[in-house]
């Protein structure tokens, strides 16, 4: 987690700021006058605790949006590096090149060996160039179908982490076959016969989410969102501006609490008070634990009756019971 003085706030976390810089006078001036200013600065946390939760609960899906993108939420190298032990990370599609923007490899997650695979979006200028800002290209979908084939191999669950803004649109990634990567992808996996277990940790955009997005179980950890179109490009294509992006999210119904409700996601991850910014091992710990039951309970279904198609007919009645 950045320090204080390096941390960035957003304009709806500026309460948050103004009690830290009272917390860091007073640290300041306690340093010089040895005074103990313990009990003013313990009164000054629990406001900020307090503030954390009041604007947790009025968030607007904008506002979501926005906690989804921000510049220190933890990425999911983070996740790996928090969660996991002995990472070993593989590259390559073994046909063009290594897409940096899309990672994976074997781990352990408290003892359990698990292919985990994600976007990277990258934490500095340098860094979210060299990973294209998380936009993975056909090779780096073409990757992540290589190591779930690896891991069916050897059987071992596959956790997928999604972070993305959209498949990278470039004309060299529609060349090699940006859109047949993508549909590949969502065809093998819903024919794998290891758990797939799929986690929505930041932007969950489009084609780019749903490369890796298909599963056993489908989760969004709750500051994120999860959608056909970024709310900006939904305002562009429908009143040709981007001035009304707070509404089109409004409308896109993206939230995890609306994901859920139209039965589209399996449950919503908490996050530490405030987001998941805010403390990286928690955030980490929250989706450890999470994840570790359903791993659980997805290694104990047969394969045979994992992999069983969903008929029609209960697809139609989720449909009704949703409308209801």
């Amino acid at each position: 987690m950045p320090e204080l003085k390096n941390r960035q706030f957003l304009d709806f976390e500026k309460p948050i700021k103004d009690l830290y810089d009272q917390v860091e006078i007073l640290k300041t001036s306690a340093e010089k006058s040895k005074t103990d200013m313990g009990p003013a600065i313990a009164s000054l946390e629990q406001r900020i605790a307090e503030i954390k939760k009041e604007i947790n609960q009025s968030l607007t899906p904008w506002q979501r949006v926005q906690l989804s993108r921000h510049p220190d939420r933890p990425y999911t190298l983070k996740y790996i590096n928090k969660m996991c032990t002995n990472y070993v990370e593989l590259h390559g599609d073994r046909n063009f090149k290594d897409d940096m923007a899309m990672i994976g490899g074997f781990a352990q997650l408290d003892g359990e060996t698990v292919m985990i695979i994600g976007q990277q979006k990258g934490i500095n200028t340098k860094m979210r160039q060299l990973r294209n800002f998380g936009m993975a290209n056909p090779e780096g979908y073409r990757k992540a179908l290589r190591l779930m084939k690896l891991a069916e191999k050897f059987n071992k669950p596959i956790i997928t982490l999604i972070d993305t803004p959209g498949a990278y649109p470039g004309m060299g990634a529609e060349e090699r076959g940006q859109g047949e990567a993508i549909a590949r992808n969502i065809y093998e996996m819903m024919r794998l016969t290891v758990p797939v277990i799929c986690v929505i940790i930041g932007e969950g955009a489009s084609g780019g989410a749903l490369g890796i997005g298909v599963g056993d179980r489908v989760f969004m950890m709750e500051n994120t969102w999860y959608t056909v179109i970024s709310p900006e490009s939904c305002s562009s294509i429908l009143w040709r501006s981007w001035d009304k992006k707070e509404l089109a999210a409004e409308q896109l119904k993206l939230t995890p609490t609306d994901m859920l409700n139209f039965g589209l996601v399996d449950g919503i991850i908490p996050e530490p008070l405030g987001g998941a910014h805010w403390d990286y091992d928690e955030a980490a710990e929250m989706l450890k634990q999470f994840l570790k039951p359903v791993i659980k309970e997805l290694k104990a279904i047969p394969d045979k009756e994992r992999c069983k198609p969903v008929s029609y007919t209960h697809l139609r009645a989720h449909e009704t019971k949703a409308n209801l």
